[in-house]
């Protein structure tokens, strides 16, 4: 299935665009979602952390990706 993910902060720029397409499994998970990002992006492994969300809302590392999900890639973040 086809699956769409926005990259914020350094997370846009590892894509190299604001949002990018992928093909994955029907059945992947967050976690699976992880490794694939990294094996196609490697620059993401350099992340001390990153989030995944899932229509706005954290997603847990079993849930299951669906393409209907809206799936943003959120890169740790830092107060001042």
């Amino acid at each position: 299935m086809k699956i769409k993910l926005l990259g914020f902060g350094i997370v846009r720029e590892i894509f190299g665009n604001q949002s990018i397409e992928i093909d994955v499994d029907e059945g992947l998970t967050v976690s699976g979602l992880r490794g694939v990002l990294e094996t196609k992006y490697p620059k993401m492994m350099s992340l001390k952390s990153y989030m995944i969300a899932l229509d706005e809302e954290y997603a847990d590392e079993n849930q299951e990706i669906s393409n209907l999900h809206e799936i943003a890639v959120i890169p740790p973040v830092s107060g001042g």
